[in-house]
């Protein structure tokens, strides 16, 4: 009986640090869709979610790691509890501006809502009750197993996904070929738009894209944010009318003008087959020209400003 006792909540500890590994892998796995998850909030800028989505997996990568030893113990299950009531908090916020989107607490594997998520977070803060007066293992090297943890999980974060500011950018300046977008922009379908006339953003992109999606996903919440004017952007698909309904629902962007362009041989020679491919227009001159990794907020953000009153 008295082993069932102590053996217990250390199994239960181990259970509970393998979940927040388990929460941390899938959020590197799914880096790219959780910084935007930090962005679109927009507590901070596109450069600073990249480390606060890193941050936020380490610390929970050291925290299941230091479960799992079941090291330090009264520090880890406080650290354990603030970082429950922590993302609560934001969930709450969440449902209460409205947002029912997945929370990425799992990555993109398990989906959970605002509220799905509350009451997983619920069942994990009974769970850690259960083990406060747990047995801690007394190692004179727990100091030291903290410090491995947190050296290996800030490695890992870092190496597997490093963030794309502290990278050397891709940058896509020779994707667009100038002549060939010169006439695409007189020529159906983009000729009726007037695209030449003042500033316009235009953007190429493959339906069933995953990073084109991102990527307009990305351009959406910057758009909302600034304010700049949603009609004066273009989105120029390749693929089928379906396949922009499917894009815009799997996008979470806001449903910007969209043109689906039938010359596919020619639409890749335009872009040489680079997707996505944003592009900048003032008065029909290419301003920026960005991929994915590439979109800068400081940019993007000021390109309409000349227009804001």
């Amino acid at each position: 009986m008295n082993n069932a006792k102590t053996w217990f909540p250390i199994a239960l500890k181990v259970l509970l640090g393998s979940v927040f590994i388990v929460s941390a892998v899938l959020k590197i796995l799914d880096m790219d869709r959780f910084e935007l998850y930090i962005y679109s909030y927009h507590f901070f800028s596109l450069n600073f979610s990249f480390l606060v989505a890193r941050a936020a997996i380490i610390v929970e990568l050291v925290l299941g790691i230091m479960l799992v030893f079941n090291c330090l113990h009264k520090p880890i299950w406080w650290g354990s509890m603030a970082m429950l009531v922590g993302y609560t908090l934001l969930l709450l916020y969440a449902i209460a501006i409205g947002r029912t989107d997945n929370c990425h607490c799992f990555g993109d594997v398990l989906r959970f809502d605002p509220k799905q998520s509350i009451l997983k977070n619920g069942v994990l803060m009974g769970l850690f009750m259960l083990v406060y007066k747990a047995k801690e293992w007394k190692t004179p090297f727990r100091i030291l197993i903290f410090c491995f943890a947190l050296m290996a999980s800030t490695i890992a974060v870092f190496v597997v996904s490093p963030p794309d500011n502290f990278t050397p950018s891709y940058k896509p300046e020779h994707n667009l070929q100038m002549e060939l977008f010169g006439e695409a922009l007189s020529n159906p379908p983009l000729d009726s738009l007037n695209l030449t006339d003042g500033k316009e953003v235009i953007c190429f992109f493959l339906t069933g894209c995953d990073y084109c999606q991102m990527a307009a996903h990305k351009l959406s919440l910057m758009q909302q944010f600034y304010g700049f004017p949603a009609e004066n952007i273009t989105f120029v698909f390749m693929g089928s009318r379906e396949g922009i309904e499917r894009f815009f629902e799997r996008s979470q962007s806001a449903r910007y003008r969209s043109v689906l362009f039938e010359d596919v041989r020619n639409l890749l020679k335009i872009t040489n087959g680079n997707f996505p491919l944003l592009v900048f227009l003032d008065n029909g001159n290419v301003v920026h020209q960005y991929g994915f990794r590439s979109m800068k907020e400081e940019e993007i953000g000021t390109f309409f400003l000349p227009r804001i009153k």
